[in-house]
């Protein structure tokens, strides 16, 4: 293999931690939105396809293949969104997707954290990974509920895709983080439930990952 292409198969959890920052949040320098979801999201899954095979070298083929589905299916979206965005069907299918892609790359990393030992780099990475791909299940799950019945929040801003992702991985955000801020809130039963447990397990898992790492660097210093 290349050097480079095993340079970057070592700093694939940082690589894909790199990915999923760009895309939650590049909007911090975007003053327009609405070409966001033209030109800028398309790149930021091509970003985040490419980031992701790191994570599944080695593993089986059908592994391997499930990605290789779920990553054309994401990419395929916001490349035609500006056709079909305005079909509620369309919303609704693309949320899914977006939803199964992470959380198929969640257990991944989920898996990789729970087996080593050790800690290095590669744990604190992928660590990170797995906390921003819960927020973008997250966002990407309370969207599914939102484009079914847009009366479910209240405070988020229509004017078009972009504008309501933001506004959703803010209010994911503040909810995982416990900040809480109240300007965006549930106004169904199903999505107050949701966003109660999202938080729930936002925090469950900061607090078991916490024990995790202590665990693994006490194994580590008595190793040594």
């Amino acid at each position: 293999m290349h050097p480079i292409f095993l340079h970057l198969q070592k700093r694939k959890y940082e690589i894909l931690l790199f990915a999923l920052l760009q895309h939650l949040f590049i909007g911090i320098f975007l003053n327009d939105l609405p070409n966001y979801t033209k030109v800028i999201w398309p790149i930021n899954m091509l970003i985040l396809g490419v980031a992701s095979v790191g994570v599944f070298v080695g593993k089986s083929r059908w592994k391997k293949a499930m990605r290789n589905i779920l990553f054309l299916l994401v990419f395929f979206f916001p490349i035609t969104l500006p056709f079909f965005g305005d079909r509620a069907n369309f919303m609704t299918a693309l949320n899914i997707a977006y939803v199964v892609f992470f959380t198929y790359i969640f257990i991944e990393i989920m898996q990789f954290l729970i087996r080593p030992s050790y800690i290095n780099v590669d744990i604190i990475s992928a660590s990170a990974c797995g906390y921003f791909l819960l927020l973008e299940i997250s966002v990407f799950l309370l969207q599914y509920y939102f484009y079914l019945n847009p009366n479910s929040f209240k405070g988020i801003n229509t004017t078009g895709p972009a504008t309501i992702y933001v506004d959703f991985v803010y209010l994911c955000s503040v909810t995982i983080t416990s900040i809480g801020f109240g300007d965006i809130t549930p106004s169904d039963h199903h999505t107050k439930l949701i966003l109660s447990l999202i938080g729930i397990v936002g925090q469950f898992y900061s607090v078991v990952l916490v024990g995790i790492l202590i665990s693994k660097f006490t194994s580590k210093v008595s190793k040594e």
